[in-house]
């Protein structure tokens, strides 16, 4: 699950170290924003030996590296993609060519490396209107790419607009982007939410982001996450309902049977596709056919 993924700035060891701790599901190391440019190639190291160490508990790792238009990006693959982390988040994604470009990056580091081939994979952040308007082709350019996600601050900037405590200039683009995630097979994870101190204005926005279809959001600040996850757990009577459609549908595979009924509604595909997704954000097994 990628419901939550914790920024940890890439020159803060006390974070790099602590990220982990809070539990969120997944850790970005941050190379990009976090990180000013007189402090790039130390940054890089430190976060080469924090990777090196390996301690980040059950987080998937990932690393934001810097954008394909500085100098810094291939020194950053090379470092960490080395160290066999789950992914790069490639900030500033435009069109599937970027994505080409990292995915080949990669590809040669993983191999002097000996990290196995098409492991790395990557995530896509789309922080300009031609980034998301080439949403489909970006998640379809590689093999690699496991997730899309809407820029924040960059994005209305390059709307000629801000960020809204409402975030109606965003609402388009995420319906937009949970469409292309879905047609392209990968995951939609929001952008971050700016306000750590408004745990109402998070829940609210996480609520809507899930409704929308959102495998989960970026946060920056550790109090964000125990939040995320209750918004993101489904209740007991979801669970119940879940498990009974999950149990119901194995039972008729069992007999042979095509279809399944339970209280007196048909039970199709994507009802028990819903269902197994409720049990697995739960954090638990579907029944097993047998």
């Amino acid at each position: 699950m990628r419901r939550t993924m914790l920024y940890l700035p890439g020159n803060n060891p006390n974070m790099l170290l602590r990220g982990h701790l809070f539990e969120p599901d997944g850790l970005v190391i941050d190379l990009e924003d976090a990180v000013s440019a007189s402090e790039k190639d130390s940054a890089r190291i430190l976060v080469r030996e924090a990777l090196r160490r390996g301690e980040f508990g059950k987080c998937e790792v990932t690393v934001r590296i810097n954008a394909t238009d500085t100098p810094h990006w291939r020194d950053d693959i090379a470092v960490v993609v080395s160290c066999g982390i789950s992914g790069v988040r490639a900030p500033k994604v435009d069109n599937a060519q970027t994505v080409r470009d990292i995915d080949e990056e990669i590809s040669a580091v993983e191999e002097k490396s000996g990290v196995p081939q098409g492991s790395t994979k990557i995530f896509c952040l789309l922080e300009s209107a031609l980034g998301v308007w080439n949403a489909l082709d970006i998640a379809k350019a590689s093999p690699r790419v496991t997730a899309i996600l809407p820029g924040g601050e960059d994005l209305a900037a390059d709307l000629r607009t801000n960020r809204s405590k409402d975030g109606v200039e965003l609402e388009w683009i995420r319906r937009m982007i949970i469409v292309a995630a879905r047609a392209a097979g990968v995951d939609a994870l929001d952008t971050i939410f700016p306000r750590v101190n408004d745990d109402d204005g998070l829940r609210k926005e996480a609520g809507f982001v899930k409704q929308l279809g959102y495998d989960g959001k970026s946060v920056i600040h550790p109090n964000q996450i125990p939040i995320i996850h209750e918004v993101y757990a489904p209740t007991e009577k979801e669970i119940e309902t879940a498990r009974r459609i999950v149990e119901a549908a194995s039972a008729a595979a069992l007999r042979g049977l095509g279809a399944v009924s339970l209280d007196g509604r048909m039970i199709d595909a994507p009802v028990i596709k819903r269902a197994e997704y409720t049990l697995k954000r739960a954090g638990l097994d579907c029944p097993k056919e047998g």
